[in-house]
């Protein structure tokens, strides 16, 4: 009797388990991929007039000036002024003041890790990152799960 009420046990555990993999499983993202992306990032290039240049890593960029200053590298902090946007025009973020930044290139999403480092002090930059290199299954702020953002970056100053 004690081994029956044990497999029991065991048994409604083990699909107890196995239905809250399956009910969380329906809530996870499943991430973009770079290539999925690619048309879409494209077409709104196209649409945009912007003339963008592909990375190896997916990131699409058009240089706008390249600055003459210094490069940032993954170590530097980065004053910047910038303004992203979904690509259906939603402004989601924006700094008009670049004193409010000075953050490091390191802590900021992987397609400003890629960019930034294209221009110099004093450049600035057109980005269309693919949802994997910014914010991929995670919400932040405005910014839905799996979207692709775009950005205007002036690279005021390098430290």
């Amino acid at each position: 009797m004690k081994t029956r009420l044990l497999g029991f046990l065991v048994c409604t555990i083990i699909l107890s388990q196995t239905s809250c993999l399956k009910n969380n499983q329906k809530d996870q993202c499943e991430p973009k991929s770079v290539a999925s992306e690619e048309p879409t990032i494209i077409a709104y290039a196209s649409a945009k007039g912007i003339n963008a240049t592909k990375h190896s890593s997916g990131l699409y960029y058009e240089i706008v000036s390249p600055g003459g200053g210094g490069s940032p590298n993954i170590n530097s902090k980065v004053f910047v002024t910038y303004i992203g946007k979904l690509l259906d025009g939603t402004i989601v973020d924006q700094q008009t003041n670049a004193d409010k930044t000075g953050w490091y290139l390191s802590q900021l999403i992987a397609g400003w890790q890629i960019g930034l480092p294209l221009i110099q002090k004093g450049g600035s930059i057109k980005l269309i990152v693919p949802s994997s290199l910014a914010y991929g299954c995670d919400k932040f702020g405005d910014i839905p799960a799996n979207s692709i953002v775009y950005f205007e970056i002036q690279l005021v100053d390098v430290q």
